[in-house]
């Protein structure tokens, strides 16, 4: 059959639709535009966004909202550069984008053109797995399938195809069938059984399950049941364990006493966790010295890191601990743990979130009751979603999602935007204060142009709360932390979308019914005053 040869732009598009694609978000340019030119014909629908890192993070939020991988389109030089910021949260987050952007021909060389860079390949390493650039057709062809089996393989992470201008521009064979991925591995028999019989030896089993587990929320309930162990998750981790296990600590891992808590543990598992410094704020996890510690994580990475787990398993979360479960077979469930010791733990816990931000729990329960249980969230780095993460309770994974590794502001807005567009189904809620969301805040239009009926609640307390708390802990005098804010209600509405400021907690639940049955975004308004 004779191969017909389009120019590799068109080819592209093709390719990433045989890959499972069904929607772009970017912003062309004359760099890239030869990739535009394919995506009516391969079906492609595309997301213009109002600015690079609002694609990169929309891409994010329909990756973790579909569970399929999002794809920015970018130009070379600055707008790769402006979608740095969201791939560093994506990586930090394990969350699958796969970024195209173009790239001057010749490796960039200094001779003063538009959009040069001195390396913009290895300027995205910084933040992918891998950046690559395309040689010819077959290379690029070689990469997506690279890219898109990863994702499927292994941890997800994202990653940069870079294709030369004249590479777009030129006529290139069609792209050959997608490469199927592989399902994750499973961990070790041998090592499994192994891990069982000191589970099933121990007095107090605790488990400490993060994002990794997202999808094994099955195989830890009926893990953590046959155990009879308690349980912490991370905030990427919640709703792994139901809200109403007795043995159940919650996403309250960083509370410094939890390590108290950690401690009372005589074995741990510790599962798809990478117990990082934004897991825990603090040097260690507080496991005693006699404790033993077991390890299960697809990355092999953070399970070479680990000096102090006596077995380290390689392998997929819900394959692992469904092993674990069928390994230790019917029996009774160790009885070391009290959960009126976790009860008392737990209203401890909320106590110190009510004393160190007075009035935002009542707030933050006003939020949870108005939304349906089913609802998305995206939250930014604002102080409302700090103590939500720990106090709001998530009845399945995958409901609530924070900018937690790379922290960046700006992030919730445009998140949610690709989340709604992916699941149209579900409720989705983008969450954010008021200084963060100002960075990304003109993808409301991108919202409108859509029609999103999606709420933008923003936390308006006029400063940078967290900040300043920070800075007078430290004993210095809050510098910097007061910020004139615009009309949020009127911005929104010069760009066509609803606005209201509730004026009571009891207003909150109508405001959001109003904004869920609107045929554009809404911006809701909340404020100290409320709590």
């Amino acid at each position: 059959m004779q191969q017909i040869r389009r120019p590799l732009g068109v080819q592209l598009a093709r390719a990433l639709a045989e890959r499972g694609v069904e929607l772009v978000f970017g912003i062309p340019g004359v760099h890239n535009q030869e990739i535009y030119r394919g995506l009516d014909a391969a079906g492609l629908r595309h997301v213009l966004a109002r600015h690079e890192q609002g694609a990169g993070f929309m891409a994010d939020g329909y990756a973790r909202a579909t569970g399929r991988p999002g794809v920015a389109c970018v130009i070379s030089g600055p707008g790769l550069c402006n979608l740095m910021t969201p791939l560093g949260q994506s990586w930090s987050d394990s969350v699958s984008v796969l970024a195209i952007s173009s790239c001057l021909p010749n490796g960039g060389a200094a001779d003063h053109r538009l959009h040069e860079m001195r390396d913009q390949r290895g300027a995205a390493a910084a933040v992918t797995a891998w950046s690559e650039e395309a040689r010819d057709a077959e290379h690029a062809y070689a990469l997506l399938d690279r890219a898109f089996t990863g994702f499927g393989e292994r941890r997800p992470r994202p990653v940069h195809l870079q294709l030369p201008i004249p590479l777009l521009e030129g006529d290139a064979p069609e792209p050959p069938p997608a490469l199927r991925p592989q399902s994750p591995s499973a961990p070790d028999p041998g090592l499994v059984t192994r891990a069982a019989r000191l589970l099933a030896e121990a007095r107090r089993p605790l488990m400490i399950l993060g994002g990794g587990c997202a999808g094994a929320a099955r195989e830890a309930r009926a893990l953590a049941a046959r155990l009879g162990a308690a349980s912490f998750v991370t905030t990427a981790g919640r709703g792994v364990i139901a809200p109403g296990d007795p043995l159940h600590f919650g996403s309250f891992l960083a509370r410094p006493d939890s390590a108290r808590e950690i401690a009372h543990a005589d074995v741990v598992l510790v599962a798809g966790c990478a117990l990082s410094e934004t897991d825990l704020w603090r040097a260690a996890p507080g496991f005693d010295e006699q404790a033993r510690v077991i390890r299960l994580d697809l990355d092999p990475a953070i399970l070479a890191a680990d000096a102090r787990s006596e077995l380290r398993l390689a392998g997929d979360a819900a394959a692992g601990m469904a092993m674990l479960t069928e390994a230790l077979g019917p029996g009774a469930p160790a009885a070391g743990w009290r959960p009126e010791r976790i009860e008392a733990a737990r209203r401890r816990w909320f106590a110190e979130i009510d004393a160190e931000r007075p009035g935002l729990l009542a707030v933050i329960d006003a939020l949870r009751e108005a939304l349906p249980p089913e609802a998305m969230v995206f939250s930014d780095m604002t102080q409302i979603a700090y103590a939500a993460v720990e106090a709001w309770p998530a009845p399945a994974p995958g409901l609530w999602h924070h900018p937690s590794g790379f922290g960046t502001l700006g992030y919730a807005l445009p998140a949610a935007i690709g989340a709604a567009v992916g699941r149209p189904d579900v409720p989705v809620v983008a969450l954010a204060g008021d200084y963060g969301v100002q960075y990304t805040i003109q993808e409301l239009g991108t919202a409108v142009e859509l029609g999103l009926p999606l709420p933008l609640i923003v936390w308006d307390n006029e400063r940078l709360g967290e900040i300043e708390a920070s800075m007078r802990a430290a004993q210095i005098a809050p510098h910097a932390v007061h910020q004139r804010n615009p009309d949020f209600c009127a911005l929104a509405r010069a760009w066509g979308a609803g606005a209201e400021t509730p004026e009571s907690l009891d207003a909150i639940a109508p405001a959001l019914e109003r904004a869920f049955a609107a045929q554009t975004p809404t911006l809701i308004r909340l404020t100290p005053d409320l709590a």
